[in-house]
């Protein structure tokens, strides 16, 4: 095992779907994220978890909680039967269509500044708009009273 590792999860005779936690690991957060993924203490063997109603889509569910692991950065090492992903498989090698290439000469074009879209400066700065002049009258507004309805 890795020294980095710090989950491991396998198969057991008797109890299915195992995992295990490393001393890297604490306890007591190793033990909340396995049971939030379905797994509780195995009772006659400290630091050994097995999985809940394995009979009901067991794989499936440990290799959901190896993935949810892997997700949070914590270094998870699984039998070759659970593991998504091998690291012993060579990486499949791409076929080169330009793709890459295009998308990269679109991605500069868009991030750079255009040319088209100027508009070309003004000659003179644009001045104030003037402040329009005072009436000469005094607006008045009368208001009347109503005899009807609520006094102010």
């Amino acid at each position: 095992m890795d020294p980095g590792t710090q989950f491991a999860f396998g198969t057991h005779p008797q109890h299915s779907f195992v995992a295990a936690f490393t001393s890297s690991m604490p306890a007591h957060l190793a033990h909340w994220f396995l049971t939030r993924e379905q797994f509780e203490p195995v009772a006659d063997t400290p630091g050994l978890f097995r999985l809940t109603e394995p009979e009901r889509d067991g794989p499936r569910r440990t290799r959901q909680a190896i993935q949810d692991l892997r997700r949070l950065g914590y270094a998870v090492q699984a039998d070759v039967a659970l593991d998504l992903t091998p690291s012993a498989r060579p990486p499949r090698p791409t076929s080169s269509n330009g793709l890459m290439q295009r998308r990269s000469r679109v991605a500069q074009a868009a991030a750079s500044r255009s040319s088209q879209g100027r508009i070309a400066p003004t000659t003179s700065a644009p001045s104030t708009r003037p402040i329009p002049p005072k009436p000469t009258y005094a607006p008045t507004v009368r208001l009347t009273a109503s005899a009807v309805g609520r006094s102010r």
